[in-house]
């Protein structure tokens, strides 16, 4: 075939039939042509459009991120309408092609193209730049398109509204005219940034407009994974390892044959599939399946509660083989010159994402087996993809995959495990396959939070103020673990931040927030600790330690102040404080606690938070992040643990997995975003690390004990107080 791509300028806008479409290819994100008659498919969909309107005036946005509740579609959107000037009530949202290429995004702002994983609360960071220059393009054509047409020049015309207008001529016209005109064809240059609309002249990014997922989910018309019908589709179903790694012999096949609705059985390495015509009758088959599991793997030797004795050997070991993450000074040397130091040990259990959409995908081969379709809802739909054609053996360009709504996902869903699963059974049963999980196997087999020790070490220089710091964590799950370990917003004269693995066979995965939960409440409860045995006010330590940080001592000062810090609190209550930044975000926050020493139950009253996010694109959202991840928050620090005893999750459903429960949330949650017009950073995830060290700060001032482990279940708190 000729290649058609070599003869399609990188540097033009064309007009299409029925519209005019806008065109990126990453980084710098010119226009490309895209859909004019004659280009063969293969070049349709090497080449993708952020932006298509339509001769009625819709404005077709696409959305490279996964939408799982966050608000990101309408987000996203919105910073492309906002440079346009679009009509925001002729915006569509649609899906945009798996194209890392073209639509993935940094890490951490900036322009350029790279991952499509909606992880890390990174969906707006990662993309604010480039939909914005995007917009910023598709404005350029618009006003040059008119220009010409118009034979005045750009600099007359102006734009508002989903119009292009002119004073001059006391005329307008609309998107949707000039897409309308014929023989278009326009240079676009790089729109500079200095170009871009100032944030004073915002009409949508700051302000209040209605997600476009929203009415849909209240009217039902919502499409989830779960909810995909075929004709002819079969329900699958898995029995999967009860310890990672044991591999399964199916010993009563022919029963199984025998029994109502079977289809067939599929064996997994790490499971048994079994396929039924209905979902009731595959319960049933897969109740009914007996298997034998292989011995030996390295998970079976693993018990959860017994493993915090080996992490404290390996800390108490000065020749251990540690991996440093961080290095100043020399902290070992520092800490035994001072007089005066601190030593703690902080734990944390392993967590389960707990998304209330349990894992499910369907998959459709085509009857000759060269193409197919997979409807799923991921977080990493370029994974997802890949996944899917690799387990098929089909041609990428032959593998449809249809993005759903997410029930959740909290890193869960940026595996593809599930659709593994889901492709090897459709690619064998040739019919149709919807592959769901139930909550047992999502929370038995699941990817957790790694448990892990911390152990900090701290040393007071002559005037009393935190000069050294150590901070040692061990467990399972390696980086995982150590997100959130560096001190980024408090001073030290020497540091030194290290960490050692251990494999334990375990199954373990990015959790909301990944390891800031666990190192920022070690971190933030042990200055708590030293504050209160220095006699110093909480508040006052971290002030000290954030004195070359303006930025985050703001925050802190601030909700100091809204929280009315060092008043007197009622009767059995108690207020701790606590500071995190995540992905960006800079977030204060003070809890305020009772404690049932009967019981042991703590109970969180009153919340107040703020939030130093820069520019904040959708209001109504951050605060919903931020209430949903503070509750997240409270939920870990107080309730959620699994359990491993010889490799098995001990856990099998909500109840014996606890989770906060509507009588646990605080009365008040206030929370306070500061106005600013810096790089916007990411907020899914930036109200849950400050929480647990709050509550631990809270629980020392009323009690004078000291919680440590996470979570703070009733047992460990009335063991704390008892002590």
């Amino acid at each position: 075939m000729e290649n058609k791509e070599s003869k399609i300028s990188r540097r033009k806008f064309v007009k299409i039939a029925g519209g005019i479409t806008f065109l990126v290819t990453g980084y710098p994100l010119w226009a490309r042509y895209m859909y004019k008659e004659g280009i063969e498919t293969s070049i349709e969909k090497e080449i993708s459009a952020w932006v298509q309107i339509s001769t009625d005036g819709e404005v077709r946005i696409f959305n490279p991120v996964a939408e799982m509740g966050q608000g990101s579609m309408t987000a996203l959107a919105v910073l492309v309408a906002e440079e346009m000037d679009a009509d925001w009530s002729k915006v569509k949202i649609e899906y945009s092609p798996i194209d890392p290429k073209i639509y993935g995004r940094s890490w951490g702002g900036g322009r350029g193209g790279g991952s499509m994983m909606t992880v890390g609360s990174q969906a707006i960071r990662g993309y604010y730049e480039n939909l914005r220059h995007a917009g910023a393009q598709a404005r350029y054509v618009l006003l040059k398109a008119v220009s010409e047409k118009w034979k005045i020049p750009t600099n007359d015309l102006s734009s508002a509204n989903g119009y292009i207008q002119s004073k001059q001529l006391n005329k307008k016209i609309s998107f949707g005219e000039i897409a309308s005109f014929k023989d278009i064809e326009i240079e676009i240059p790089e729109i500079p940034v200095d170009q871009w609309k100032k944030p004073e002249d915002f009409k949508l990014i700051g302000k209040y407009v209605e997600r476009y997922d929203i009415p849909e989910k209240v009217n039902g018309n919502a499409v989830y994974s779960i909810d995909v019908r075929l004709p002819n589709m079969v329900y699958a179903f898995i029995s999967r390892s009860p310890v990672h790694g044991a591999k399964p012999t199916l010993t009563n096949l022919n029963e199984l044959k025998e029994s109502a609705g079977f289809v067939d059985v599929v064996e997994f390495d790490h499971g048994i599939g079994v396929v039924a015509e209905t979902v009731q009758q595959g319960f049933a088959l897969k109740k009914k399946m007996k298997i034998n599991w292989s011995k030996g793997s390295t998970a079976e030797t693993h018990t959860s509660a017994k493993a915090y004795s080996e992490y404290e050997k390996i800390a108490d070991n000065p020749n251990e083989n540690w991996k440093v993450i961080n290095d100043k000074g020399d902290a070992s040397k520092s800490l035994a010159q001072l007089k005066k130091t601190y030593e703690a040990d902080y734990k944390n259990d392993y967590a389960y994402h707990a998304q209330m959409e349990p894992l499910n995908a369907v998959a459709s081969i085509s009857n000759d087996g060269t193409s197919a379709d997979v409807w799923v809802g991921t977080q990493s739909a370029a994974g997802a993809k890949n996944t899917a054609v690799k387990t098929l053996g089909i041609a990428p360009s032959n593998v449809t995959i249809h993005r759903c709504y997410l029930g959740g996902g909290f890193g869960r869903r940026s595996m593809s495990d599930y659709v593994h699963e889901t492709c090897m059974i459709a690619g064998k049963i040739k019919r149709p396959t919807k592959l769901i999980w139930t909550r047992e196997d999502d929370l038995r087999y699941g990817a957790f939070r790694p448990m892990s020790l911390q152990r900090l070490r701290a040393g007071l220089n002559v005037r009393g103020n935190l000069k050294v710091w150590q901070h040692s964590i061990i467990g399972t799950g390696g980086n995982l673990m150590t997100s959130g370990a560096s001190t980024d917003y408090y001073t030290f004269e020497d540091q030194q931040i290290q960490m050692k693995s251990v494999d334990h066979g375990i199954r373990t995965k990015h959790w909301r927030a990944v390891g800031h939960g666990s190192t920022k409440f070690a971190i933030e409860a042990f200055i708590n600790e030293i504050a209160i045995d220095q006699q110093k006010d909480p508040l006052d330590i971290r002030r000290e330690l954030m004195r070359n940080h303006p930025r985050a001592l703001n925050v802190l000062n601030r909700v100091a102040e809204r929280s009315n810090w060092g008043s007197v609190t009622p009767e059995g209550r108690a207020r701790g404080i606590s500071f995190a930044e995540r992905s960006g975000s800079l977030v204060g926050g003070v809890c305020e606690i009772s404690v049932n020493s009967n019981s042991g139950l703590i109970k969180v009253h009153k919340i107040w938070a703020v939030l130093d996010a820069g520019i904040v694109v959708q209001p109504d959202n951050a605060l919903a992040q931020m209430e949903g991840s503070i509750i997240f928050g409270i939920s870990s620090a107080l309730k959620e643990s699994i359990s491993i005893k010889n490799g098995e999750v001990q856990e099998s459903n909500y109840h014996d997995y606890n989770v906060l429960r509507m009588t646990d949330v605080p009365d008040i949650l206030d929370i306070d975003m500061i106005t600013s017009n810096e790089s916007p950073a990411g907020i899914g995830e930036a109200g849950l690390p400050w929480v647990p060290g709050a509550i631990a700060g809270a629980f020392l001032k009323l009690t004078g004990k000291k919680m440590r482990h996470i979570p703070f279940t009733k047992e460990r708190v009335l063991e704390v107080l008892g002590s």
